[in-house]
């Protein structure tokens, strides 16, 4: 049974009812329950990157400032090692013309973090009250767990998110199959699980946040629905600043209409359109506030992001970032590659759409290569590109529809398919078994050949003993990863870091 066909679209065409879903529904309740077997794996490891996203909420909330030297100083080692001198004080580098310790990372993801650690902190409070002797200091393990699985809550919901909107195009058992495939296959279970205190997961769910509501609501779009959309705008940056790139999606949506009113000699429709726009910029301006008024106090200065990184915008490095053995996107996560190619079905489907979401990626893509890091250092793939989640779905999806229309639904088409996509989620936790025990290098180049040999040979043979260390002896093994990472870095460093 068709969906129902909203408003009508403008020039670019009108959004086409749904294909046909499967009779079999409760597709999202099987992602439920892989999800909640799924929840054993979360880590709640506050590290790297995370140390920085991690002390906004911490700090406010424990401290109620946002000087964030406990956090520098309770963070593990690696991070440490740039940053602490030799009496294990912070380095005068580190702190900013305010007086305050320098943390360049986004507030967003402690906006997410931020109902549940509250709730957290009552509960230690009131636990140490009646003699429960657990630190209610933002590190102990009731606030990591909290934070960890908040994560893994988010990034479930940016899946759920992306498989709602990739089934409002495609047949539902495709939709599924798509979220699963970019679920274990892509960078996602890195940061949706062992590193959760980054900020991808989030971002992967702020960003399936604004298309899905964008998506529902265009061609009949209120007021009050781009108010809620400039809120749903100013969240996605607030998380992750490059994501603003998805405001492109408004924009070609506001251009359409422009076309559409000018060709019908319409002034009052695109007056009408340009006051929304407006009122849409003004409210995504109001949404940054969080980020502008945490930069203000770190930095004296409200444009002041902190970054010191160049961006080479006449160089970009496509092909590297597609392909490098340095944590190339399609060449470390190859199940994006028909996830792409998906989205020029999606066109074919609703032009929109379809158009907007190549748009996103290929701008994205453009804004990673002109980056001085568009490696992402320590990065499991392109970790940047987890935030396109929900488009990497709704691409995937498409294209097993299509290769099923293509194969005219022969007999054990959706079998044959799901194999395919299981080799790829097998692939792939392989390869994030490599990384994560650094049989091969966390940052820079690996050689693919001792990475296929380690497939085939180590990671079998390895990784059972490896997962039940993981299960039961988990903070061994970190603290084993995380010395193994520290000695990996002054290494690389050549000894000048000691």
């Amino acid at each position: 049974m068709a969906a129902e066909v909203p408003a009508s679209e403008p020039s670019l065409g009108a959004r086409q009812p749904v294909a046909r879903r499967s009779a079999r529904r409760g597709a999202g309740g099987i992602l439920l329950v892989v999800f909640l077997f799924s929840l054993p794996l979360v880590n709640p490891w506050v590290r790297g990157d995370g140390v920085g996203y991690y002390a906004y909420v911490r700090s406010l909330l424990i401290d109620h400032n946002l000087n964030f030297e406990k956090d520098w100083l309770e963070a593990n080692p690696s991070f440490m090692l740039a940053r602490v001198d030799a009496t294990g004080h912070l380095r005068a580098d580190q702190y900013t013309p305010t007086g305050h310790v320098e943390n360049h990372f986004s507030v967003g993801p402690a906006i997410l973090w931020a109902p549940f650690l509250v709730v957290t902190h009552g509960l230690v409070v009131l636990a140490d009250h009646w003699g429960g002797n657990v630190p209610a200091n933002g590190f102990s393990l009731p606030y990591r767990v909290t934070m960890a699985v908040a994560t893994a809550l988010y990034g479930f919901a940016a899946l759920l998110l992306g498989f709602d909107l990739a089934r409002h195009y495609v047949e539902e058992r495709w939709a599924a199959l798509a979220t699963i495939g970019i679920w274990f296959a892509s960078s996602l279970p890195v940061y949706m699980y062992l590193n959760p205190s980054w900020s991808h997961a989030l971002s992967a769910f702020s960003v399936a946040l604004f298309i899905w509501y964008w998506d529902r609501t265009r061609g009949h779009r209120t007021w009050a629905g781009w108010v809620v959309l400039g809120l749903l705008a100013g969240l996605t940056i607030n998380v992750y600043y490059l994501t603003a790139l998805v405001l492109s999606l408004p924009l070609l949506e506001s251009l359409a209409d422009y076309w559409h009113a000018f060709r019908a000699g319409s002034v009052a429709q695109a007056g009408r359109r340009l006051g929304q726009n407006v009122l849409f910029v003004a409210v995504t301006l109001a949404g940054l506030l969080p980020t502008l008024i945490t930069k203000k106090i770190v930095y004296g200065s409200y444009l002041n992001l902190g970054y010191g990184e160049h961006w080479f915008w006449n160089s970009p490095a496509f092909f590297k970032v597609c392909f490098s053995a340095e944590h190339g996107l399609f060449t470390w996560t190859p199940i994006l590659i028909p996830a792409v190619v998906g989205l020029f079905f999606v066109f074919r489907y609703n032009q929109l759409q379809g158009l907007g979401s190549l748009l996103v990626f290929a701008l994205y893509l453009y804004a990673i290569g002109c980056y001085q890091d568009w490696d992402g250092i320590s990065s499991f793939g392109n970790r940047f590109f987890v935030s396109l989640t929900p488009i990497f779905v709704l691409g995937l999806a498409a294209t097993l529809q299509e290769l099923g229309k293509f194969l005219r639904e022969r007999r054990g088409t959706f079998a044959g398919a799901a194999a395919a996509v299981s080799l790829f989620i097998v692939w792939n936790l392989a390869f994030m078994f490599q990384w994560g025990m650094h049989l091969i290098p966390p940052r820079g180049p690996i050689s693919w050949r001792k990475m296929a040999y380690n497939q085939v040979v180590i990671v079998p043979a390895s990784s059972a003993s490896a997962f039940r260390d993981f299960m039961f002896r988990r903070q061994s093994l970190m603290q084993r990863i995380e010395e193994t990472d520290q000695e990996e870095q002054r290494s690389q460093a050549g000894g000048a870091l000691e």
